[in-house]
């Protein structure tokens, strides 16, 4: 299972981006280069599963500290 290293403000701004993009998508069928809204799964993706592997690679945590 992958670790947690997304808070939950940088969850929902994902989640946001990436709907936000996908909806752009339907939403404008003539554009050029449409298919490049379809990048918008990749932060709708880790905002659902609370990792990002980047963050991972760069010693990034926005996850708030655990109380013991």
């Amino acid at each position: 299972m992958l670790k947690k290293n997304i808070g939950t403000v940088d969850r929902v701004l994902r989640i946001v981006v990436g709907l936000a993009l996908i909806a752009g998508y339907f939403m404008n069928p003539e554009a050029s280069l449409r298919w490049l809204y379809l990048l918008g799964i990749i932060p709708l993706a880790t905002g659902i599963i609370s990792s990002c592997p980047i963050y991972s690679i760069l010693g990034i945590n926005t996850c708030g500290m655990k109380k013991q």
